[in-house]
């Protein structure tokens, strides 16, 4: 008698967002570091070559004179994915969009974040919906940051996000995953790709967002403010790489 198990695929073929491939499933974002050469340090050992940046926050040309972050990761080597961190209103998020394609000489990958409370920073999801409504209008590709509902994340992509963004737990707040049964249906229910993103706090939690089949892992202040970013940066490589391949191999109870 035989047993047939369920297949699991035993190649990855990388990341996809609005039709490009990424070899990479870490996303990291470019803040609070010490300086410029410890924010290129830390991202070259993530190996992420999606970099995310704080548009209200963040020099990319608005402010001639003063540091800028293209000269240190360079646009030829990283994909940018500008953000509307900051941003308390649809039409403030809106508005940092349409600057950030501007400066970005036309890019049109963003991130969006509509804020609805100072100490938590969860989302406002009314106003992010009204925001992501006007930018997909508008030709923009959003990939959207959001609380952990599939009912709303289901209504993200059928707006047409190209990847919906939950939170694990509040931003900065390291908490990890809180709600792995959320997280594991949206995954279930996607047909875009799915990110966590705010919460993760070690390499552990890295890995368990992949296991749980996320497509990859947005982070900043975890690397950032570890006390050897650097070396945070190659653990948390190392763990999207391993919860990966042990989502990809299946969990023997599972397979």
């Amino acid at each position: 008698m035989s047993t047939v198990m369920k297949s699991h695929p035993v190649t990855d073929d990388g990341l996809v967002i609005a039709g490009r491939t990424y070899r990479s499933r870490l996303l990291v974002g470019t803040g609070k570091y010490q300086d410029m050469a410890q924010t290129r340090a830390a991202v070259k050992a993530s190996g992420a070559e999606i970099v995310t940046v704080a548009i209200r926050r963040t020099n990319i040309g608005q402010t001639p004179g003063e540091a800028n972050l293209l000269d240190t990761l360079p646009p030829s080597e990283f994909t940018y994915l500008p953000n509307t961190a900051g941003c308390y209103s649809a039409e403030d998020a809106v508005r940092t969009c349409r600057l950030a394609r501007e400066l970005l000489d036309g890019h049109d990958l963003v991130k969006l974040e509509v804020l609805g409370d100072e100490k938590t920073l969860f989302p406002d999801i009314v106003q992010t919906l009204a925001a992501a409504e006007t930018l997909i209008k508008d030709g923009f590709k959003v990939m959207v940051y959001t609380n952990d509902d599939p009912i709303i994340a289901r209504r993200f992509e059928e707006m047409g996000c190209v990847a919906v963004m939950p939170l694990a737990a509040p931003i900065g707040s390291g908490l990890g995953i809180r709600n792995p049964y959320n997280i594991r249906t949206i995954v279930e229910n996607a047909g875009v790709p799915i990110l966590v993103d705010a919460g993760v706090g070690c390499a552990s939690d890295a890995a368990i967002a992949m296991e749980l089949g996320c497509d990859g892992v947005l982070m900043n202040t975890a690397i950032a403010g570890a006390r050897n970013p650097v070396l945070m940066a190659s653990a948390m490589k190392k763990a999207i790489e391993a919860g990966r391949e042990s989502y990809l191999a299946g969990r023997f109870r599972d397979a």
